[in-house]
């Protein structure tokens, strides 16, 4: 029949498995779409700056020891200006920013159906592409709560992805809804189905600068540990290591009971650094004494922005410049 489309299959036999590669495991694959959402003040654009400032200079992010080459971001944003807000966030983050591109949208602006993407993914090796917001870039005739709108759209991206192996996050507000995480996306579910990896940003009740960024779903490892982050209005961006708090618990505000045991690594850390760098191996032993793991002092540390460093052959640590003790 005239115009029928040729029926091909695909045997699995045929098909040859490959492995996931991972920009930070298990939060955001390469080669797929990552989705990172939450509440607008909350501190989604931040957080991706902080991730893209790493990746230019191939620095671990949290949660991962490995390091990679310093690689290039393409970073597009349509909510906040390039030379007042981008650049001094990522000036202070320590991004390399002459590895931080953006496509010139002065004569066109920008959609996820532009085979400019594509190009400049291309010409410029870029291993990770950021959108901010999604619906800023669905172009004019797309719905964002119309399935059938979204969902050729959001191909056409994870199919660029797929192709180039480059890591695509999208940025999204939340709905005001109050339901479980998965549906609180602003727009359509398929936005958050289309993802591999779906983030999620917001504040952490009790404490006015700790954010954190809980996993609410994971297609292709097993769900990360929720990362927090101070946006401390004089100190900045910092990441403040793991915490015991789940997405739905971030969501509703409602705080899980305190882990003292922490509380006491926290207040031992402060307490023995106060003068001074001091060995590790004797912080560990003491913190033993105490009944305090060297998982939870390992964790403290991380929270503090305490540095570590060698000297004659052994590590010490010390407290950052500035830091109150008397807290």
């Amino acid at each position: 029949m005239q115009g029928q489309q040729e029926l091909k299959l695909i045997h699995m036999s045929e098909v040859e498995a490959t492995k996931i590669n991972w920009l930070w495991y298990p939060y955001i694959p390469f080669g797929k779409i990552t989705m990172v959402q939450g509440d607008p003040g909350d501190g989604k654009t931040t957080t991706v700056l902080a991730v893209a400032a790493a990746v230019t200079m191939g620095s671990a992010l949290p949660e991962s020891k490995a390091t990679a080459e310093p690689m290039s971001v393409i970073f597009q944003t349509a909510e906040d200006g390039l030379g007042d807000t981008v650049k001094p966030r990522l000036v202070r983050s320590g991004a390399d920013c002459g590895r931080v591109i953006v496509i010139d949208e002065s004569e066109k602006e920008l959609s996820l159906s532009d085979a400019r993407i594509e190009q400049a993914i291309a010409q410029t090796g870029a291993r990770l592409f950021i959108l901010d917001p999604l619906q800023a870039y669905l172009g004019a005739d797309v719905d964002m709560h119309r399935a059938n709108e979204i969902r050729p759209v959001l191909k056409r991206i994870g199919a660029i992805a797929e192709k180039t192996g480059c890591a695509v996050v999208v940025v999204g507000h939340l709905n005001k809804g109050t339901s479980k995480s998965q549906y609180r996306g602003l727009g359509s579910i398929d936005i958050q189905a289309a993802a591999r990896s779906v983030l999620t940003v917001g504040r952490v009740k009790g404490n006015p600068y700790l954010r954190a960024i809980a996993q609410g779903k994971n297609n292709l490892a097993p769900e990360g540990k929720t990362i927090g982050f101070e946006l401390d209005p004089d100190t900045g961006f910092r990441w403040a290591g793991v915490l015991e708090l789940t997405i739905d618990e971030l969501l509703s505000g409602s705080m899980p009971e305190r882990d003292t045991t922490y509380d006491r690594a926290v207040s031992f850390l402060k307490s023995e650094l106060a003068d001074g760098e001091q060995l590790a191996a004797v912080l560990f032993e003491k913190a033993a004494g105490m009944d305090i793991q060297e998982r939870t002092v390992r964790k403290a540390k991380q929270a503090l922005g305490i540095s570590s460093f060698k000297k004659d052959k052994r590590w010490l640590w010390k407290l950052p410049k500035g830091e109150n003790t008397d807290e």
